[in-house]
């Protein structure tokens, strides 16, 4: 048996908790919480996992931490920690357990309090021969310089940068969970603080509290629930870790992740009826919609521009309001997924899409440094 076990497996639970600000809960309380709504979902009892899957920031043994206090002693234990893209590749390992037998129950779950614990984003500068001595401002300064790159090659303007934000705010004023919602014009982005040329605060994710958790099993088990969503591709890629190591600042790993997942899943972009990614700045949103075949290299700044992202386009684009809208505790990847099953499931509410039949879900990590790319589809497509 090889490749991707195609609709093998499914995500059987999802839930968000405390977007936001949510005071006095620490990261281990929320991701736990988080997992306890998932289960609840699902309709599976904690006693049942088998598989732990998280990527907490703030324990190095975070996945032991996590069993210990959820009181389970999973067989498989995984604290992979790629930066935003860990909890899409998570489900691609614990996809690949659950059909080998090895687990029967994947929990998937993280939290962060980073708003109301320390409300900072900027991290400390990681040792590098190449970087340290130019005392950039990271993780920002190395997307600026993607930014830059691909404004010098291909005519990409601050304008289309800022269409992102506008698109992504637009889907978070009709989801009542999103942080940041309310009117906002392409001035009030173009015109907002500048943090790293050229992307001003409204290019940026936000800082917020909030945990998040999906539970997985195989379709055989999926079938008992009241709302499975079966995995059809997953595919996971790393190019480098540090901004000066990429190998070419316009093309990223999802150029790679993007055409393997869709191969594995039996489907080509045209097929998919909505992406949700992670747009920690808005330079993200534009490169990964070229990497993942939306649009041809060079054309994403005039394709986000049309409006075909925004509510009402052709290609709906994080329909929570995403990382600059909706969400950003430390990281985001997580988030992608639980969006991508609300919308299959039709769940969405105000935001809710007609009749998807395919979402993506897409994961980066560290500073363009990892990608993760996942194909979902609604039940009928399994």
């Amino acid at each position: 048996m090889t490749g991707f076990p195609r609709a093998r497996t499914a995500v059987v639970g999802a839930s968000t908790f405390g977007l936001g600000e949510c005071p006095g809960w620490s990261s281990m309380e929320m991701t736990a919480q988080a997992a306890h709504l998932a289960l609840d979902d699902a309709g599976i009892t904690l006693d049942q996992v088998d598989g732990l899957f998280t990527a907490l920031p703030d324990d190095f043994l975070g996945g032991l931490a996590l069993a210990e206090y959820l009181g389970i002693q999973p067989k498989i234990t995984d604290n992979n920690r790629t930066g935003g893209s860990s909890f899409l590749c998570h489900a691609i390992h614990a996809a690949l357990a659950l059909d080998a037998g090895m687990i029967d129950v994947a929990l998937i779950t993280y939290g962060s309090n980073q708003r109301t614990a320390s409300g900072g984003l900027v991290s400390a500068l990681r040792s590098s021969v190449y970087e340290t001595p130019h005392r950039p401002m990271m993780p920002v300064g190395g997307y600026a310089l993607a930014a830059n790159r691909h404004m010098h090659d291909f005519g990409t303007t601050r304008e289309d940068l800022a269409h992102v934000a506008l698109a992504a705010r637009a889907w978070a004023n009709k989801n009542p969970e999103a942080f940041r919602q309310g009117d906002m014009t392409l001035d009030d982005v173009l015109s907002a603080r500048m943090i790293s040329t050229p992307l001003t605060a409204r290019d940026c994710c936000l800082v917020t509290d909030g945990a998040a958790a999906v539970v997985m099993t195989r379709a055989d088990r999926a079938a008992d629930t009241r709302a499975p969503i079966p995995l059809l591709g997953g595919a996971q890629t790393v190019t480098h870790k540090e901004i000066a190591a990429m190998p070419d600042l316009t093309v990223t790993g999802a150029a790679i992740t993007g055409p393997q997942a869709m191969q594995a899943a039996g489907i080509t972009p045209d097929d998919v009826d909505c992406v949700q990614l992670y747009d920690a700045f808005t330079i993200n949103t534009i490169l990964f919609l070229e990497d993942l075949g939306f649009c041809p290299k060079g054309e994403g700044g005039r394709f986000v521009s049309s409006g075909a992202i925004a509510p009402g386009g052709a290609l709906p684009v994080n329909t929570n309001g995403g990382g600059l809208s909706c969400c950003h505790p430390g990281m985001y990847g997580l988030f992608t997924i639980v969006e991508a099953v609300r919308q299959l499931r039709g769940e969405a509410g105000d935001r809710q899409l007609s009749s998807p039949n395919i979402a993506v879900s897409h994961g980066n990590g560290g500073v363009l440094s990892s990608q993760a790319t996942l194909i979902f589809g609604s039940p009928d497509t399994a």
